[in-house]
């Protein structure tokens, strides 16, 4: 295996997971879901949220959040994940 260096961020949600012995982790990417997967962690992305919101009725949408997130924020998604998410909730 490749070694593999995790943001600060990533790396500090993970020890911190690890210390408070936490039932789920915030993580979305690729890198860090492996390490917290090969250390036992269960771990759930952005979209994750958004989505189990929706189903929770707290969102009335995720389409508008999702895509926001792409325009304003840099955030990047798959196309193929993109109409799965928005299959999930409804919204497509």
């Amino acid at each position: 295996m490749p070694r593999l260096e995790l943001d600060v961020g990533e790396s500090e949600a993970i020890a911190l997971a690890l210390e408070v012995h936490a039932d789920l982790v915030l993580l979305d990417e690729r890198k860090g879901r492996y390490i917290a997967k090969r250390l036992g962690l269960r771990y759930v992305g952005l979209l994750g949220v958004l989505v189990e919101a929706k189903h929770k009725q707290l969102l009335p949408a995720v389409k508008p959040i999702v895509d926001d997130l792409i325009r304003s924020a840099g955030f990047w998604i798959d196309e193929e994940l993109y109409a799965q998410v928005l299959r999930s909730v409804k919204e497509q």
